[in-house]
């Protein structure tokens, strides 16, 4: 956690140390929380509210976060309660640290509380439901402000940063805002074209058309139907062909691609490759 504030901060500490009226300890800003979660494909894509139990160093319940078990803590002789020290750093100007008798704090405790040993602060865990946006990808850290540890003395709470794992999808993958999707033709499909219907994350099937001659490898595109932006609009799906090539032809079929295979016995596919080769 830091100690907030500015270089008004800094300077304000020096010009009005020791005057009355200057005892007064500073509000002290809470401690950052790390923490991890991992989501299935499906929630990132989504958006989900997850479960995050998390420890972090809050107030003292058993001395009310004074350090004192009477409660009644004095004022840092050091730093006159501001939690910071002077320390020179040349050219005429001064910078500041964390007083090193009372950590900071302003506060010294008199009796020191058997839970917190004087700090003031002791270990407490909770649990936090917290609503991870849609459209988060595997390894992104998110910021949640004012859900870390709270604040002392009326200071702000810190910061909770969220590291996100996402489990891999048997079916879609994601590039950048665009899921993606491999799906099986038949040769006759990719040769002479027709319909195919694709299914699409946690919605209805759409149906692309497969124009005649589309190759093996070939990607097209079902708008709208991938990953949430940030301005909440949505990615493309990438659907990639794949020629599904049977294992075992028999009957009807084999003659047919028999007959077929006599008919084109004239076109050589890889003639250009060969040209090519010996071009090089």
């Amino acid at each position: 956690g830091g100690f907030g504030g500015g270089i008004g901060d800094v300077f304000g500490g020096l010009f009005n140390r020791g005057g009355a009226g200057t005892t007064r300890t500073q509000p002290r800003r809470g401690q950052d929380i790390e923490s991890e979660v991992t989501l299935s494909f499906t929630e990132a894509i989504e958006g989900a509210t997850v479960p995050l139990r998390m420890s972090s160093q809050q107030p003292c319940k058993a001395c009310s976060g004074t350090g004192d078990k009477n409660g009644t803590p004095r004022v840092c002789p050091t730093c006159v309660g501001t939690g910071q020290v002077a320390r020179g750093s040349g050219g005429g100007f001064s910078l500041t640290d964390p007083c090193p008798d009372c950590k900071g704090r302003g506060l010294i405790a008199e009796h020191p509380c058997g839970e917190c040993k004087g700090s003031g602060r002791a270990k407490s865990s909770r649990t936090m439901q917290v609503r991870i946006p849609a459209g988060v990808t595997d390894g992104q850290r998110i910021r949640l402000r004012g859900k870390g540890a709270p604040g002392e003395r009326g200071g702000p709470a810190g910061d909770l940063y969220v590291m996100v794992h996402v489990d891999t999808h048997p079916v879609f993958g994601r590039k950048d805002d665009n899921l993606t999707v491999t799906v099986p033709v038949t040769f006759a499909e990719a040769a002479l074209g027709g319909e195919v219907r694709v299914p699409t994350l946690g919605g209805p099937p759409v149906t692309l058309k497969l124009p005649p001659g589309t190759p093996n490898g070939r990607t097209m595109r079902a708008r709208g139907k991938g990953a949430f932006r940030k301005d909440g609009t949505r990615g493309d799906l990438l659907v990639t062909v794949e020629v599904s090539v049977p294992k075992d032809v028999t009957g009807n079929a084999r003659d047919a691609l028999e007959a077929y295979r006599e008919a084109t016995a004239g076109e050589d596919p890889r003639a250009e490759l060969f040209q090519a080769a010996k071009g090089a």
